[in-house]
């Protein structure tokens, strides 16, 4: 068999002379004004996840922060009466971190074109952005990698201390106020002018990137028993959105809140096909003998004629390859019923469908052997795909129903807080189904590695997908509170770092 290797497919204006050829000096075009509307963007501060620090290909590095949609922000509320924007910016560009001298987090991804097929590899040498080296000052972008919606309200989730604990974020800790100090206290104290605010992605997405491995906690409202890995409860995620609300608009600030888009969506979750397998006539011919899933299949379509499992079920679960191209993996599939009690050979598993969803991650573990000295341990063949390698249709459904209660939330607290609104959820589904045109002819779409609109991570944007969020946050603003600041030119932002 063939080992698999995801492979990573790669206006001018004219100018009409006059007859006699005289030059004509055309007029300087008019100065365009612009104006706040009735927002008041002197003191502008952002919090959120991620997503508003400016993370992308798999860190936090100084050319992304300064790439984040905030900052693009920044630089158009400038033309309008808008302050300086501090950001509590890495040590360098490498984007790694330690904490006391210890690396905590890895270096950020370029694409590397040294193997048989261009892969995301991590930029080499040591990153020297050390935890527990304090940034003084208060700093606008309060964007935090990995939070969740309630972390953002949790006392010492900026603690040196905690950190090493693993109580309490690295990201925060390196700018917060105090061991004690919580993320939205810190930026309330700024007393802004104005805000955005776009968090509880990672309040399903971890669930979803960890392919369904945690719990849903819907009903749960303690979130100090959760596990990385779960989603949060929509009452937990409602009541601390509103919590952060209350706060920055306790002295009268406007701002804009975004909603959260569909995992779905996402290159993460849209690259690695279900059926990447090759196999060769032997191989084939074995992995359905008996001596392979020929004996898991004859005990299946057992159980059926004995009228234990249906027609339907044994169709699902048989397992069967062909030579050549397009195989499907192998799965287990916990939502599958347990058969272990009549046969324990029976274990959940399945060959995946088009509505599976394989984790980006996955395509450079297909393939490898589950043990080196045995040729045919062929993980997603022989030996099936554990539950974090995909996110199946019913883990999926599970997401869905978290993030239409989360969207619902922001939209009615937009109503109520009486704020502009991004449906971020929209414009990332246009992303990945059309994509953007430029002024150059070209698309921005969602397509991994050379879509431009995602970073080599598959979760978070490039600078010049940062770029189309900044331009629907101005759109949200200019419409909410009739200003009239410009859209950024996202082909002014790299669509992939090439080093």
């Amino acid at each position: 068999m063939k080992k698999f290797d995801a492979f990573l497919p790669f206006l001018g204006l004219f100018l009409i002379a006059c007859e006699d050829d005289t030059p004509i000096d055309a007029p300087d075009p008019t100065p365009v004004e612009y104006t706040s509307g009735t927002a008041d963007f002197t003191n502008y501060v952002a919090i959120g996840n991620s997503l508003t620090a400016g993370f992308s290909d798999n860190a936090l590095f100084e050319d992304g922060q300064l790439a984040s949609f905030p900052n693009m922000l920044a630089g158009n509320f400038a033309l309008a009466g808008g302050g300086s924007f501090e950001i509590p910016l890495m040590a360098d560009n490498l984007g790694g971190m330690t904490l006391g001298g210890n690396p905590i987090a890895g270096n950020r991804l370029i694409l590397s074109f040294l193997g048989e097929s261009p892969a995301p590899v991590e930029v080499v040498g040591q990153g020297s952005t050390e935890v527990s080296n304090k940034l003084t000052g208060t700093y606008n972008n309060m964007g935090v990698p990995g939070s969740k919606s309630y972390e953002l309200l949790a006392p010492g989730y900026g603690s040196v201390t905690g950190v090493a604990m693993g109580t309490a974020n690295p990201y925060f800790a390196r700018f917060s106020s105090s061991e004690s100090a919580t993320v939205i206290g810190d930026a309330a104290a700024q007393g802004a002018t104005f805000f955005t605010l776009w968090t509880g992605a990672n309040d399903i997405l971890i669930y979803a990137t960890g392919g369904g491995t945690g719990v849903d906690q819907t009903g749960n409202l303690d979130p100090s028993t959760y596990s990385r890995n779960d989603i949060t409860d929509p009452n937990v995620f409602a009541g601390s959105l509103d919590a952060m609300l209350q706060a920055m608009t306790a002295n009268g600030a406007d701002g804009v809140i975004a909603n959260l888009p569909n995992v779905t969506d996402i290159p993460y979750f849209t690259t690695v096909p279900h059926n990447p397998i090759p196999l060769d006539e032997a191989t084939a011919g074995f992995l359905n003998s008996a001596e392979a899933y020929g004996a898991y299949n004859a005990g299946l379509a057992q159980l059926q004629q004995l009228n234990l499992i249906t027609e339907e079920e044994l169709a699902k679960r048989t397992i069967s390859f062909s030579p050549g191209e397009g195989n499907a993996v192998v799965i287990m599939d916990e939502d599958l019923t347990d058969l272990t009690g009549f046969n324990p050979a029976l274990t959940n598993m399945r060959q995946a469908t088009e509505e599976d969803l394989m984790v980006l991650t996955s395509r450079s573990f297909i393939g490898t052997l589950a043990d080196p000295n045995n040729p045919t341990s062929i993980n997603g063949v022989a030996v099936p795909l554990a539950d974090q390698w995909v996110l199946t249709p019913e883990e999926q459904a599970t997401v869905e129903t978290a993030l239409m209660s989360y969207n619902q939330t922001i939209a009615g607290l937009a109503t109520a807080y009486d704020l502009a609104f991004v449906d971020a959820n929209a414009l990332l589904n246009e992303l990945k189904e059309n994509g953007f045109q430029q002024a150059d002819g070209s698309v921005v779409d969602a397509t991994f590695a050379t879509g431009g609109g995602f970073s080599l991570d598959g979760v978070h944007p490039s600078p010049r997908g940062y770029a189309i969020v900044a331009n629907a946050f101005v759109a949200a603003i200019n419409t909410k509170y009739n200003s009239n600041l410009p859209d950024v030119n996202p082909l002014n932002y790299t669509g992939l770092y090439i080093d």
